[in-house]
């Protein structure tokens, strides 16, 4: 007997969205199942930030749905937020806090409570080594993202949504981001990530270029 293919984690069915006169997206239908990434291309203004919004619960869709583990979506529900980390292509973190301040408050926003050294150790490996204490208006872009890189060395969500998240980065914060993607989609994980960049990686990726079709 042939084995049952196992179910997407996350599937998009026939998801449309509009902005004033314009359709960023319509009838977008696909699927994710555990250890893959959504690569999400195309030009400035495309809705690729619209879209992660939707998956994120942040916006809602004019038409379509979206499921996880055969759950509907309904914009901030709270299953969306228990499954899903959402990066977002500005850094929101806060001038007068640390590094490290900034990455408490931001893990406990996802319910995550690290010590001390856990929180350490992830700011060394996203390359902020003697620098956890500073506060984020010291910080250049970069590194400012690098927090972020922190974030998800530490994260616990199945899904990661990340709009532009090499954005600042070097070609050594990048080999962080790739890595951390890579080892997160070996855990089983997923991820949706809007990008410019190519990525240099083994795991199993699709590409879905907005005006275009997922490969």
């Amino acid at each position: 007997m042939s084995e049952t293919a196992p179910a997407p984690q996350l599937s998009v069915h026939r998801l449309s969205l509009a902005r004033g006169p314009k359709r960023l997206f319509a009838d977008l239908t696909w699927q994710l199942h555990a250890g893959q990434a959504m690569i999400l291309r195309g030009a400035n203004g495309s809705g690729k930030t619209s879209l992660l919004r939707v998956l994120a619960g942040l916006t809602a869709a004019d038409a379509g749905e979206v499921r996880w583990r055969d759950q509907r979506w309904s914009p901030l529900c709270r299953a969306q937020r228990a499954s899903s980390l959402y990066l977002g292509h500005a850094n929101a973190l806060k001038a007068e806090l640390s590094a490290d301040e900034n990455l408490v408050d931001a893990l406990a926003f996802d319910g995550i409570e690290p010590d001390v050294a856990a929180r350490a150790t992830a700011l060394d490996a996203a390359g902020l080594a003697g620098r956890h204490h500073l506060p984020a208006r010291r910080l250049s872009q970069g590194q400012l993202r690098r927090v972020g890189l922190a974030r998800l060395a530490l994260s616990r969500k199945t899904l990661w949504l990340l709009d532009e998240p090499t954005n600042a980065l070097d070609v050594d914060g990048v080999a962080i981001f790739t890595a951390l993607l890579e080892a997160h989609l070996r855990d089983g994980g997923l991820a949706c990530v809007a990008t410019h960049l190519p990525l240099a990686m083994s795991a199993n990726i699709r590409e879905l270029t907005l005006g275009g079709s997922a490969a």
